[in-house]
């Protein structure tokens, strides 16, 4: 059954949510994992790609939008409508959108990040309902001082 963690950030900002997406993701590429990043929207995945590129001087996480060539050589893709595709066979899947995408079930982990923005709160505390009215095991991580 597909284990659910969700993480607590302090921040508000949608750029500490950003932030911390990445590194999530750097350490689940880093640990051999195969990571979908699925986003809000179109304008979200790009920020992410662009943010990955970004986030840390040292850091590199070889990544691609899914629609993107490259999707297929990568341990790291983005997406924001569809499902990757299901030879592609993603470990992990980073939901950064508002609701549960139907495919979930799909993945051994689901990754949902929390900050305090009052539209993130209301949208994740449905999404947490659903897990567990549903019988997901779901685990809450509360992070402190991450920004930077």
């Amino acid at each position: 059954m597909t284990q659910i963690d969700f993480y607590v950030l302090p921040d508000t900002t949608l750029e500490a949510r950003l932030d911390f997406a990445c590194r999530l993701a750097e350490t689940i590429q880093r640990k051999g994992y195969r990571l979908h990043l699925h986003a809000e929207d179109e304008t979200m995945a790009r920020e992410l790609d662009e943010a990955l590129w970004t986030f840390r001087a040292d850091a590199y996480v070889p990544h691609a939008l899914a629609d993107d060539a490259l999707a297929e050589q990568v341990a790291v893709t983005i997406g924001w409508s569809e499902p990757p595709p299901p030879e592609r066979l993603a470990q992990a899947l980073l939901n950064l959108s508002p609701g549960i995408p139907e495919w979930f079930s799909r993945f051994e982990r689901v990754a949902e990040i929390i900050n305090q923005h009052q539209t993130v709160l209301t949208a994740k505390r449905k999404c947490w309902q659903t897990y567990k009215q549903r019988g997901y095991p779901v685990k809450a991580h509360q992070l402190r001082g991450q920004s930077g």
